[in-house]
């Protein structure tokens, strides 16, 4: 098994938005599968017909392109292990399922839900916890109990059966986990689950992940530690069909809690908090709408970054790294056994990070339909050092227009508190002489204005806190911004002075 090449697979339900916890989840399995030399396959889990959602297998797709993965094998993209929906591999199940009933680790039940019901009701008179183990499963009408011919006879009349596994009495199951390590369980307290149901024709998720692991190859399932529990099950399934060594390696990954540390983190949360759970946003067929991080601002590159480092550290204080150095440095023996505490401040730092590295090029891009939705149309170059002006500041693009409204538009108000601050006793006629001096001035560059301005404020023995803070209440409106003669410069000099009229007629 060792020399087999690396196959790990991503197998969402399409019933709803993609959340973060399983983006990490398949984040972590193509940092695998790529550190690996491997292969990352996507298969869509979409048997239980009741829970689908339409449009939620666009959405996986979708987001995951978003994130920069990229799909070795899946609907999209083929792949010689085909089909890779659920769905149009049903026909391939049942024959499996019958073969665990041929060797005696499975059984057909033929039990009503009534039946069930009346049994359960019993048990809880009698304050036991109802389990559908081998006590009961000696009770009811299963092919472990009726003759051969009762049993087809049943088959044939169209009764509703299902297909349980036989789980042994009172063995102990070694697993072994690559995250947790070695994981004991004695069989006597697990139930016989249900792998195959004749009502809808479908296998459940335990038998048909199974027999599409093994179909498809897969070396290494790495999933959430929700699906902890049910690994002694499958352990013993793949015992069972005789595919004990070709059996993959199993990982459980922590789950990723709450900011407050307590529990897994939901959708309520983010709706309470105030931050998306989701990686895209997402609309349901009831038209509600759920945030998501790509239309919050988020570049995913810095989703990326963040998420990766919640369950996984790489042993260093290191905190930004690229995809490339992600997989380089990615193990499964670096993530923890422990959930994650969400941190969406920390989300928020991140983008800041990736936003202050970003090209003053591309910044303007982004930033170009901002502008264009409040009918501004400003030359390129003045937009990229607009950008590499305020982006040290800003967390978000959409924080662009609130840091840099003052490069294209004049201020029609002015705060209040700085007004109340600065323009008092002589300001007022000193900004006046300001003005003619700029006026005057004739290389209007950042460099030249600041050293005329600070000469004329030292030779007047003005106070240069003062004259500058009012000199920027004028220009910007508050006391708020970048170098105030850079911001001239980029106004031009015809502004500046129109901005120092106005100020001195309105003030």
């Amino acid at each position: 098994m060792d020399n087999r090449k690396i196959r790990v697979r991503f197998a969402p339900s399409p019933t709803g938005p993609l959340h973060i916890g399983g983006v990490r989840t398949a984040l972590y399995n193509y940092f695998f599968a790529k550190k690996n030399g491997g292969d990352f396959i996507l298969r869509i889990e979409d048997t239980d017909s009741q829970r689908f959602v339409p449009g939620a297998e666009e959405y996986i797709n979708e987001a995951l392109k978003w994130c920069g993965i990229k799909i070795d094998e899946g609907v999209r993209e083929g792949g010689t292990y085909g089909p890779y929906k659920q769905s149009e591999r049903k026909e391939i199940y049942l024959k499996y399922a019958e073969q665990l009933v041929n060797s005696g680790h499975a059984y057909y039940a033929f039990d009503t839900p009534d039946e069930l019901n009346a049994i359960r009701a019993k048990y809880d008179s009698q304050g036991r916890i109802f389990s559908y183990n081998h006590e009961v499963r000696k009770k009811l009408a299963t092919s472990l109990n009726l003759s051969s011919e009762e049993v087809e006879r049943r088959i044939a009349n169209g009764d509703n059966w299902v297909i349980r596994f036989k789980m042994p009495e009172s063995e102990e199951i070694i697993m072994n986990d690559l995250i947790r390590g070695e994981v004991k369980v004695n069989s006597s307290t697990l139930d016989d689950k249900v792998l195959y149901k004749s009502s809808d024709k479908l296998p459940t998720y335990h038998l048909a992940n199974i027999v599409d692991d093994h179909l498809m190859e897969i070396t290494h399932v790495i999933r959430g530690e929700e699906w902890l529990p049910s690994l002694p099950l499958h352990y013993k399934v793949y015992e069972a069909l005789g595919w004990k060594n070709t059996q993959p390696r199993f990982a459980h990954l922590p789950l990723l809690l709450k900011p407050t540390g307590s529990g897994k983190l939901s959708k309520r949360d983010g709706d309470k908090l105030g931050f998306p759970v989701f990686p895209l946003q997402w609309t349901s067929p009831d038209g509600e709408v759920s945030r998501g991080y790509r239309e919050d601002g988020y570049f995913p590159e810095a989703f990326v970054n963040m998420l990766s480092l919640l369950g996984w550290n790489p042993g260093s204080d290191q905190e930004i790294f690229s995809m490339e150095e992600l997989i380089d440095l990615f193990s499964l023996e670096k993530v923890g056994k422990s959930g994650s505490r969400f941190d969406p401040g920390k989300s928020k730092w991140f983008n800041a990070q990736y936003l202050k590295v970003k090209s003053d090029d591309e910044l303007s891009e982004l930033f170009h339909p901002v502008l264009a939705s409040k009918g501004i149309y400003a030359d390129k170059a003045k937009v990229e050092k607009i950008c590499g002006m305020i982006k040290e500041r800003a967390t978000f693009v959409s924080d662009f227009w609130g840091l840099s409204s003052f490069f294209f538009i004049a201020p029609e108000i002015y705060d209040p508190k700085a007004v109340a601050k600065f323009w008092k006793g002589d300001n007022p006629q000193r900004l006046s002489e300001l003005k003619e001096l700029i006026a005057k001035s004739e290389n209007f560059t950042s460099g030249e204005l600041e050293k005329t301005v600070h000469d004329w404020i030292t030779e007047k023995q003005y106070p240069m806190g003062q004259i500058m803070n009012s000199f920027r209440l004028c220009i910007v409106g508050e006391s708020k911004g970048p170098n105030m003669f850079d911001i001239c410069e980029i106004i031009g000099k015809e502004e500046t002075v129109s901005r120092l009229n106005k100020a001195l007629k309105t003030l």
